[in-house]
Parts: C-alpha cells; structure tokens; sequence
C-alpha cells in the first residue's frame, strides 16, 4: 500500500497550523511584460501576505524595449526593493540561462519559476507549498493534465486550459505524449513552467541540464527523476496571455522533437 494514501496520511493534511518559516523566492523572466508585470506582482504579493509567507521576487528581464525593467522599478518602490528585485541581462540569452541567472539572487530556500504573462495564477501556489510540506516534496509542479494531484491533496481541483484554439492544444498534447512514451518520466505535464523547487535541488538539475528554449523545463523534469529527486504535481489551470504575443514558433516545437530524442539518448 502507498503510504501517501493512507488514511492517518490523508486525515494529517492541513492538521496542524505550525508557522511556515521558509522563505519563497520567485523568479519571473521577462520580456516585454510591461502591462503583465504590475498584475503579476500584486497577485504574487497578495497570495503571500494572506498565507503570511516571507517572499521575495527575482525579475530577469532581457533587455525589453516596451519598459518592463521602468515598471519593475516602480514596483520595488511600492513593495520594497527587498521584495522586488531587478536584475537585468544584455539582451535575449534563453530561458534556462534566466533561471541560472536569478538563482544567483535567490534568498529564499524554495524557488518558484512561473511565467509573468499571468498564464499561471499564483492561487495554486499554497497548494504546491501545502503538498511539499505534506509529503516532503523536493520539487512540485503544476499540471494541465490531471484532475487530481500527486500524492493526494484534498482541495485540488481539475486542471486545464483556456484561451487556446485547437491546433495549440493538440501540439501540447502531442508534445506531452511523445515525451511520456518515450521518456518515461513519471509526470504529465513536462512542457509546464510552473513549479516549486527546493532551491539546492534546482541549483543541482540546473548545473547538468543542457537544453535551452522550450526544451528545458523537459530536461529538467526528466533529469530530476532520473536523479532520485521526488516530484509532485497540483492540477492547475493555464490561461493564455493576457497581453503580448506567444513566444512559441515552429522553431521550437521542432527543437522540442529533437529534445525528447537527445535525453532519450543520453539520460
């Protein structure tokens, strides 16, 4: 019997009101989000202050031309620069290279990656933070895919997506299956940007992961199992953006294709 399942497991979840003492650092890479970013960070504040968690956020903007880094500016006047911080890069360097960038920022013993184009609603955040502590997580991640969370949490709800037309569901699906037949990882959603890490845990997968682009948050997932790192997933639900353009491209659904069969190999 699994013993996340049990019932003495089950009945112990939100027991017990022990003060959180742990510090969460988000890092919120940025380009063009001058109109998403204020949203982003009163939503990300607020979450932390109602659940009375110490908090910081890491924006890594790659040099936007629409005056993301003056509104990022503006914001640690208002929040405290303690809680906003700015640290910029020459120009558009990759994603996997942002997180590497603002973990040399991070405060917090846990970091949380999510995109700021409020395609992830930091709502869910608690539950990630409820989960780890409940099972003593090393890394929890957001899925589209499930209807229940892994290990169990009580007040998950179904997860899903909204705002995208068929075509972009089906590449998604797609992208998912195809990683998950061939790679086994052990989670359904490994195209997802929305999770919890431990922060020695993802300073370690980050050191050895090769990918950039799309390709990362893959590689990173599949090689945390691979590592022994214990993984679980929170239903969410993924809106698509409110402001801007999708970065996503031709170029990166076939980088993505080539990804799956590099760690196929070589993981």
């Amino acid at each position: 019997m699994n013993p996340f399942e049990s019932a003495a497991s089950l009945n112990m979840q939100g027991q017990y009101n022990t003060a959180n003492t742990h510090r969460y650092s988000v890092i919120l890479p940025t380009y063009n989000e001058r109109k998403n970013l204020p949203i982003i960070v009163w939503l990300l504040a607020k979450v932390f202050q109602e659940h009375e968690l110490a908090w910081e956020i890491i924006v890594v903007d790659d040099a936007s031309p629409d005056g993301t880094q003056e509104v990022a500016k503006e914001l640690a006047k208002v929040y405290g620069e303690d809680k906003i911080v700015l640290k910029p890069r020459a120009g558009k360097l990759g994603l996997g290279t942002a997180y590497i960038h603002g973990l040399n920022f991070c405060t917090g013993d846990f970091v949380i990656i999510m995109d700021a184009d409020f395609s992830h609603h930091p709502k869910f955040i608690p539950q990630f933070i409820k989960l780890q502590q409940a099972y003593n997580l090393d890394i929890v991640t957001g899925t589209r895919y499930r209807s229940t969370s892994t290990p169990s949490l009580s007040e998950a709800r179904p997860g899903g997506v909204h705002g995208w037309d068929l075509k972009r569901k089906l590449v998604s699906r797609g992208a998912n299956f195809l990683a998950a037949t061939v790679l086994s990882p052990g989670v359904s959603d490994l195209t997802g940007s929305f999770r919890l890490y431990r922060l020695p845990v993802l300073r370690h997968i980050i050191t050895l992961t090769q990918s950039r682009g799309y390709v990362f948050q893959m590689e990173m997932m599949v090689r945390a199992r691979a590592l022994g790192y214990t993984v679980g997933e929170v239903p969410i639900t993924f809106v698509d953006r409110i402001f801007g353009e999708s970065k996503l491209g031709a170029d990166e659904v076939v980088g993505y294709a080539k990804g799956v069969w590099s760690l196929f190999t070589s993981v």
